[in-house]
């Protein structure tokens, strides 16, 4: 069944993320989620806080930037949240808007050979291996984590082919951000190269969706079953204000309720 959750976009201020995930929960929202954004709000403490203030919520980020990040120190700290807060939570990883890497010395000449190198060394760590590799961009002599999370899931974000068929191939699952006629040919790649790869365990597709603030909860279960048809397994909802910017005041919470009664609608339908 497909599960709805909301987003908390960098736009808004990070002490309103404890109010909007303890109201998701009181929804009985699946979910919440955050991203790193540069140079806004950061991804690992936010998600602690979510974690934290809550007890059954699931939180995800989507996503990290992989050339702002030591690898070796996102496993050390996905393994640690994941281990405070077992099956909570959702990490992505993903190439980053590539001119803010470019503003802080990290932009690769090939995305995705780092994204590449990345994934599939944060997974062998995460899964306990000692890891060594000499990449182009991912270098680590015998390193292994103490505390290692093997069913921690690790979400790849993507938008273009090659990318969505890395994600696939590597991830535990892809994080999509394109509208409704890009949603079928993008789940279908990357499903096709998670098959291909013979990976083992599900392969979840993340599906964010943006609405008005003011938007009805009929309107909003539409949509979700159109997502939920195009094979996406969770739903984070953005609230964009009447501007159609993400919602940075307080009317973001408006949206809770509606999410809540189009997950129902959603949850009738099928």
């Amino acid at each position: 069944m497909t599960t709805v959750g909301l987003i908390v976009p960098p736009d808004q201020p990070p002490h309103r993320i404890r109010a909007a995930a303890r109201a998701a929960e009181d929804a009985g929202l699946d979910s919440l989620w955050l991203w790193e954004d540069c140079f806004a709000t950061s991804g690992m403490g936010p998600a602690a806080v979510a974690l934290a203030d809550t007890q059954r919520l699931r939180v995800g980020v989507g996503l990290f930037p992989v050339p702002l990040r030591n690898v070796a120190l996102t496993a050390m700290e996905l393994a640690s949240l994941a281990e405070i807060f077992p099956r909570r939570f959702l990490p992505g990883i993903g190439h980053g808007v590539q001119e803010w890497m470019a503003q802080v010395g990290g932009r690769a000449a090939s995305p995705l050979t780092l994204l590449r190198e990345y994934a599939t060394a944060l997974r062998a760590l995460l899964d306990g291996e000692r890891v060594t590799t000499d990449g182009r961009y991912v270098h680590l002599d015998q390193v292994e984590l103490r505390r290692p999370t093997p069913d921690l899931p690790v979400l790849v974000g993507a938008e273009g082919p090659r990318t969505l068929a890395l994600a696939g191939e590597v991830g535990d699952g892809v994080i999509l951000t394109g509208d409704l006629d890009s949603l079928l040919p993008a789940v279908r790649t990357a499903r096709e190269a998670h098959e291909s790869a013979s990976r083992q365990g599900p392969f979840d597709v993340v599906g964010f969706l943006s609405v008005s603030v003011s938007a009805r909860a009929d309107q909003v279960a539409e949509l979700l079953a159109r997502y939920a048809a195009a094979g996406v397994d969770h739903v984070p909802v953005c609230g964009l204000s009447e501007e159609g910017a993400p919602e940075s005041g307080e009317r973001l919470l408006d949206l809770v309720p509606v999410l809540a009664e189009a997950s129902a609608l959603l949850t009738d339908r099928s």
